[in-house]
Parts: structure tokens; C-alpha cells; sequence
């Protein structure tokens, strides 16, 4: 019964970022050193998860159970990432293993002098991911998280039905009394109506930053680089008439607008950083997503949910990785304390 329900699954991309610390940025057929490795976490369920993990239970009550659903090669990668799942308490029951194609990982190149990052992905075994690797009947979460859309190929495939391959599986959970939240990869496409729009009429929470919500409803949410409210306002009212159940997120640098299908509208402003502060921002859009979850999971009020999900992409913004600046769930909100919120801009 969906009553009886209780943790957050995730499902998706699961990628290894091999990270390569490298003297300068070569021109082609030339050589640069590398001075420096590391390896991190990437995709929505995989950071999700270790945030969510990392942020502990709520204050005077239990942990919530988080419940691991993906593809992985049969490799020393897939092999880590079941490690570290399994270190944090993350059921990996659902978590797969192919011999058909390697864990999804990206070689991330950092040039030491200018921080700046150039990626090469492999998507491996999240190409192979589709529908049926999903244990509907077995899942126990309350909530299913599926992400990224437009960069899961079987997922993505067309369905004479429901749309798409993930729309038809999100009408699944739904049916089995499952809640469901969608996350989307910021590609520079047209793919964005096709793809992600029939997802929208089986999803109950649909959590897009600025590029993704506005790609998909047709609205330029910052023109000119800045915050058009009335446009934020429109794309959210889109996207809950293209079906989304119970809530809309549009996160940004500069913050956070919610909007519910009930009409509550409520926005919350980033936190302003000091210069130097930031390290790298790739893992702070699951970072929020993952604090807007545990506030969802925890019949929190938006705004506290809103609070949580700021002051987590904040703390993943210190470190140049997804995940490793995450921490426990005081630490993170005590965030406010320290430095302020940006001019609202709604």
C-alpha cells in the first residue's frame, strides 16, 4: 500500500568521473602531463543517493531507506560504485550488472593552471538501461527518482502509447502506488518536447533547472542572463498543464521557485558565496534535487525543503566533486548562519 511506503529510490545514469589534473591543454597530437588523479561520483541517482546518505537522518527520527536501481558493467568501476552504495547503507539490490558494455564513466580533464574541465563520455552500460531493469514489484520506496532524461537511450526510445519508454515506466510506478520525480540533462537540443514532455503526465514532482524547464515549455526563463519572474512563473504554470501532479522546481544559481498544483507558490534565494569559495558545480543541481527530496519524503513545508536544497548545492559548490563536500544534515542548513541569501529576485 502506498501509505505503508517509506524511503526514496533512484534510478538512471550511473557514471565514475576518472579526473585528470593535467600541466596545460594540449593542441592535437601534442602531449601534456598529468600531475594528478582522482575519481568521483556522476549521475542523478548515484550523487543523489550519497547525498542523501551523507546527510543522515532527520532530526529525532530514522533514516530513510534508499533503494539503489541502474545498470553497471562487470567491471572494477561497477565494482566500486557497489562499494561505496553498500558503505553508506544504499540497497543495491536493483543495481545490475552487464558484461555487455563497461560502466558508464566520464574522463574528466582539469588543466591545473585554469581549473577549467573538458569531458569525454562514455555512456556504457546507462545505454543499455531501459524499462525492465526496473523491479517495480520489488521496489520498496515511497518515491522513485528517475534521471537524466534525454540521456538514457532506451528510456528515451518512443512508445506508440505513453510517448516514451520512461513515460510508460513512470505510469508503472504510479500505478503500483509509487510517487515519482524526474530530473533532466541539460543538453543543447530541440529533444527536449519530444523526450521530456510526455514524462510530464506520469511525474508528481518534476524538478528542472532554468535551461531544462524553459527548453521544454518554450520560455526564455533568464534573457539577458537574468531572472524574468513572469517567465519562471509561466514555464512552472506549463509544466503543471503538461501534467505534472503535485509540484514543479525551477532551481537556478540565483535560487528556487516553486510552484504546486493547488497554486502555492513560494521562492527561495540562493545563498550569496564568497569569492573563491567556489570549486567546481557539477554535482550541485543533484545536490539540490536531493535536499528538495528529503524535505518531499519528510512532509516538510516547501520553503524548509527549498532551504535544505540551497544550502546543499552550496556546500557541493566547495569541492571540485559531485559529492565528497556533502555532510551531515545540521551542518548543511547551519549554512545560513554563515553567509546570506542573494537579492530575491521573485
Amino acid at each position: 500500500m502506498a501509505h505503508a511506503r517509506r524511503g526514496i529510490a533512484a534510478a538512471g545514469n550511473w557514471i565514475i568521473d576518472h579526473i585528470f589534473i593535467c600541466d596545460r591543454w594540449p593542441q592535437e597530437e601534442t602531449l601534456a602531463n598529468i600531475v594528478g588523479e582522482d575519481q568521483g561520483t556522476g549521475g542523478a541517482p548515484y550523487n543523489g543517493l550519497v547525498d542523501l546518505a551523507k546527510f543522515g537522518p532527520p532530526e529525532g527520527g530514522e533514516a530513510i531507506p534508499l533503494e539503489a536501481i541502474g545498470l553497471i558493467g562487470d567491471d572494477a568501476d561497477g565494482a566500486s560504485i557497489r562499494a561505496d552504495c553498500d558503505a553508506l547503507g544504499i540497497d543495491t539490490a536493483a543495481l545490475a550488472a552487464t558484461a555487455d558494455a563497461p560502466t558508464s564513466y566520464t574522463n574528466v580533464m582539469v588543466v591545473r593552471g585554469t581549473g577549467r574541465r573538458t569531458f569525454f563520455h562514455n555512456r556504457g552500460a546507462n545505454a543499455l538501461f531501459g524499462p525492465d531493469h526496473v523491479p517495480v514489484d520489488r521496489i520498496r520506496a515511497r518515491l522513485v527518482h528517475l534521471g537524466y532524461l534525454l540521456l538514457l537511450d532506451r528510456m528515451d526510445e518512443p512508445d506508440e502509447e505513453y510517448g516514451t519508454a520512461a513515460a510508460r515506466l513512470l505510469a508503472r510506478l504510479r500505478e503500483a502506488g509509487i510517487e515519482t520525480s524526474i530530473d533532466v540533462v541539460s543538453e543543447d537540443s530541440d529533444r527536449f518536447p519530444k523526450i521530456v514532455r510526455p514524462a510530464l503526465a506520469h511525474t508528481d514532482y518534476a524538478i528542472l533547472n532554468e535551461l531544462e524547464a524553459g527548453r521544454t515549455t518554450g520560455h526564455e526563463l533568464k534573457p539577458g542572463g537574468r531572472p524574468d519572474p513572469e517567465a519562471i512563473r509561466a514555464s512552472a504554470e506549463a509544466l503543471l498543464g503538461l501534467g505534472v501532479g503535485r509540484l514543479v522546481c525551477i532551481h537556478m544559481p540565483e535560487g528556487a521557485y516553486v510552484r504546486t498544483a493547488d497554486g502555492e507558490e513560494v521562492w527561495q534565494a540562493a545563498l550569496q558565496l564568497p569569492d573563491g569559495y567556489v570549486q567546481g558545480a557539477a554535482g550541485a543541481g543533484d545536490a539540490f534535487c536531493a535536499g528538495i527530496l528529503f524535505g518531499i519524503h519528510e512532509g516538510w513545508e516547501i520553503q524548509r525543503g527549498l532551504r535544505l536544497g540551497v544550502c546543499a548545492a552550496a556546500r557541493s559548490l566547495s569541492r571540485p566533486g559531485c559529492t565528497e563536500a556533502c555532510t551531515m544534515l545540521a551542518d548543511t542548513l547551519a549554512l545560513v548562519d554563515e553567509f546570506p541569501f542573494q537579492p530575491a529576485v521573485m
